[in-house]
């Protein structure tokens, strides 16, 4: 880059939030609303952990953590995030600079902008290229020799996690690349993975989903298309699409919401080998029903679907369900739990020797297998729930789940998923719920006070 980058203009929409500042001679970071959108009718602060009124009692250091951790959540991870460094001629360690070379398509409804580039963003023309499957196909086969983030020597991808993913824009079919202020990608592109061993991920993760929905769970919209690659389009729901525009609507993460860096995503930051493994300073279901208590628009609605999510993610075997695999809605008057997405079957990838350890644990169990009816029970508890209540819970999503397990394996084998691991997937769920069901009756007679 030409020069450094030491302030951003923070976007909701058209109208300027705030301004983002970076003092390299004390590495400090600082956000602040601009006067104008704090004052405004229907103003909301971009998290809770950034509130419209500072904190007297932050320190600079203190509140340069907390901006820092806010929108260092807003890159993406791995290899993803080395590419945008590499495109873009940034440091790694350059936030400001990552964040202006990527923050036109963030999640949620924030974009960033220098002093120099922020005319009103709806005055700007929009550039649509298509993409077409031909082309999709072609860079998937290519990814070795050209990172699949990058197109039209631009990284498309602002959005967090280790997979390969683009956004783009679906119109009726066809797909396009944004560039401009009144439009914005409306979906999520996930190719299968180059791992061979995750060549599955593309299929379980649809199968998953329409198993969730089908139980009931408020799921992101998934189909899944071979190229002949299978690649899962996942339908944004930060995105609402009128005839003349796409309106991003604001959304936080698990992270964002609980003020933790994407480094404490798991519960277990550090792993869980003996000598770390009882460091629990990560995001977990208790911190994330605490959140909930503190800040939902509707604490019971938002509990209930944390506790029914939480337990799915346990009968589905999706180890990887972290702090950033949930999303929350922000709203002048609080959040509101967005719908579920990210959903796998991990031990159906029997090759891909991924952990078994869960992101984040039930009661104290971080292995499926070793959740005893008391960390059901607290796991209730953190949710507001008697165990007889909490019982009731697990008893009737299971029942839920095998009712809808046959119609979400013919959905999937109707869409090309092999019946291998179609099969994979169902063996896992039903000894999941028998094991499991035998845990809610035992965990109906646990009495309150033992917890």
């Amino acid at each position: 880059m030409s020069h450094p980058i030491h302030a951003l203009t923070v976007w909701i929409g058209d109208q300027v939030a705030g301004h983002l500042h970076h003092q390299p001679a004390t590495n400090r970071f600082a956000f602040a609303y601009a006067d104008r959108w704090r004052e405004a009718p229907g103003a909301f602060a971009l998290g809770p952990q950034l509130p419209l009124k500072a904190s007297s009692d932050q320190s600079p250091d203190q509140h340069s953590a907390i901006v820092r951790q806010f929108f260092e959540n807003l890159l993406p991870e791995g290899d993803a995030l080395d590419h945008a460094a590499q495109v873009h001629g940034v440091s790694k360690s350059n936030l400001l600079g990552l964040i202006h070379a990527l923050g036109w398509e963030t999640a949620g409804a924030i974009r960033l902008t220098t002093s120099d580039d922020a005319a009103p963003l709806a005055e700007q023309a929009d550039h649509l290229r298509e993409v077409t499957r031909e082309e999709l196909s072609q860079r998937i086969r290519q990814r070795a020799e050209l990172p699949f983030s990058v197109w039209d020597q631009k990284v498309r991808l602002s959005i967090a996690g280790y997979q390969d993913k683009i956004a783009v824009c679906e119109r009726s079919g066809p797909l396009f690349l944004v560039d401009g202020g009144s439009k914005a990608s409306t979906v999520i592109v996930k190719p299968m993975p180059a791992r061979p061993a995750l060549a599955d991920l593309p299929g379980n993760e649809f199968m998953c989903m329409q198993l969730a929905r089908a139980a009931g769970l408020p799921v992101a919209d998934t189909w899944l298309e071979h190229l002949p690659e299978p690649v899962l389009f996942v339908k944004r729901f930060d995105r609402q699409e009128t005839p003349a525009s796409v309106k991003r609507l604001h959304v936080i993460d698990g992270c964002q919401l609980l003020g933790l860096s994407v480094g404490m995503k798991y519960e277990r930051p550090y792993g869980d080998n003996p000598d770390v493994r009882n460091i629990r300073d990560g995001a977990s279901l208790r911190s994330l029903f605490q959140a909930i208590n503190l800040h939902s628009l509707q604490p019971a609605v938002d509990r209930l679907a944390l506790l029914r999510w939480a337990i799915f993610q346990v009968l589905i075997g999706n180890t990887d369900a972290h702090g950033k695999n949930l999303s929350f809605f922000v709203r002048p008057s609080g959040v509101s739990l967005a719908p579920a997405y990210d959903m796998v079957c991990i031990s159906a990838l029997k090759d891909a020797q991924l952990s078994g350890t869960l992101a984040m644990a039930v009661g104290d169990a971080f292995h499926g297998d070793e959740i005893t009816p008391f960390d059901w029970a607290q796991l209730g508890r953190q949710a507001g729930l008697r165990p007889s209540a909490m019982a009731s819970q697990m008893t009737g999503l299971m029942d839920k789940v095998i009712h809808a397990t046959p119609m979400a394996s013919q959905v999937a084998l109707d869409n090309g998923v092999g019946r291998e691991a179609v099969e994979a997937i169902v063996q896992h769920v039903r000894q999941a719920c028998d094991r499991h069901r035998g845990a809610a009756m035992q965990t109906k007679g646990i009495k309150p006070g033992w917890l």
